[in-house]
């Protein structure tokens, strides 16, 4: 038998018995001890926002946001260790999950370029560093509008060598962007962390490192996902930005502006309005079909669904599609009302470096 004709391993049955044994040896060991008081201002007067389970791989598991009546910020807590983050981003955007997300991405260049488009209003950049860069999306879009700029990307996953390899950035660098700031000192001009600081340990660490890298002059750009959104309260747990366990810490824009401006840069430009994706209806509705249905086969379930699952999952994805489509149209109608009356799902800031 020839190399080429042998079985190919099946990639949820390779993965299914380390899972098995993840799980096995107990979820509380992925988990910090809860807080009482707010990580980011020190304030013990602390509401629970949320309560969830993971609705994105249906991995096993409880998580819960906590809110800080004095600032405001929103934290999950308690919080995942590292070893907690391992588990649940492991064949999310790499591995069994990497087509998956790279799709969804790809169908977003327009939104990509945008984020661009805020820069170069006020700098033309010469070599920027996209910060959470995955598999380096940005990178390539943006490098569409601005073919005379050099793209790096960071990431701590494997995508930022894929995103090199395709040719989506000039250079890659694999690691915690805080600890590679000796490295990257005075190599850019503009930074970016596009959706990155809501996935962080420490927000303010991150803020710091951008300052050590960047001369008096560089511009860092940030785009999060608004916690002050009104369509957070009204879908849920099913809004897609929560994304729980993933998102560990989400900020409102004045705390942004405040940490920033004390790490010293300036504030250059705000937008509540324009990064506004229109996705949260048919979102929601998809979290929730997909919970209520229940997943494909996936190795942190002990074994594969039966035929009658398989068959009733896709019959009733199929009964799903107009309801879907409903709510895509749903969000358009809504997203010119919504961009300027509070239900924006995503802010966006342009700073200087002092």
């Amino acid at each position: 038998m020839t190399a080429s004709s042998l079985p190919e391993t099946d990639p949820v049955a390779a993965r299914r018995p380390q899972y098995q044994a993840d799980i096995a040896a107990g979820l509380d060991r992925f988990f910090e001890p809860r807080r009482d008081d707010c990580p980011w201002c020190g304030g013990t007067r602390l509401s629970t926002r949320l309560r969830t389970v993971d609705l994105l791989q249906h991995k096993p598991g409880r998580f819960e946001l906590s809110e800080c009546v004095d600032c405001r910020h929103i934290f999950q807590n308690p919080r995942l260790r590292l070893a907690g983050l391992e588990f649940y981003y492991r064949d999310c955007y790499d591995g069994l999950g990497e087509k998956q997300m790279a799709s969804m991405f790809e169908g977003n260049t327009a939104g990509l370029k945008d984020r661009a488009a805020l820069l170069t209003k006020h700098h033309a950049p010469k070599r920027w560093l996209d910060v959470g860069t995955g598999h380096g999306h940005f990178c390539k879009a943006a490098a569409e509008v601005l073919p005379g700029t050099e793209f790096h990307g960071l990431d701590m996953s494997a995508g930022v060598e894929l995103a090199a390899e395709h040719g989506w950035i000039s250079r890659g660098f694999r690691g915690n962007f805080p600890e590679m700031t000796a490295e990257l000192a005075g190599n850019y001009d503009v930074l970016s962390m596009f959706h990155y600081l809501e996935h962080t340990l420490d927000p303010r660490a991150e803020l710091a490192a951008a300052a050590a890298v960047l001369a008096p002059g560089g511009h860092l750009v940030i785009e999060l996902p608004d916690p002050e959104c009104k369509w957070g309260r009204v879908l849920g747990k099913y809004w897609m930005p929560w994304l729980q366990p993933q998102h560990l810490n989400l900020m409102p824009i004045a705390n942004l502006r405040k940490a920033a401006e004390e790490m010293g840069f300036t504030v250059v430009e705000e937008q509540r309005a324009e990064p506004h994706e229109p996705i949260d209806m048919v979102t929601a509705f998809m979290l929730w079909a997909n919970w209520v249905v229940g997943g494909n086969d996936v190795p942190w379930q002990p074994k594969p669904p039966g035929l009658v699952h398989k068959l009733a999952r896709k019959a009733s994805m199929v009964i799903t599609v107009p309801l879907m489509v409903l709510a895509f149209i749903g969000d358009r109608l809504f997203a010119p009302y919504g961009r300027k009356h509070g239900w924006s799902n995503a802010y966006r800031v342009l700073l200087t470096r002092n």
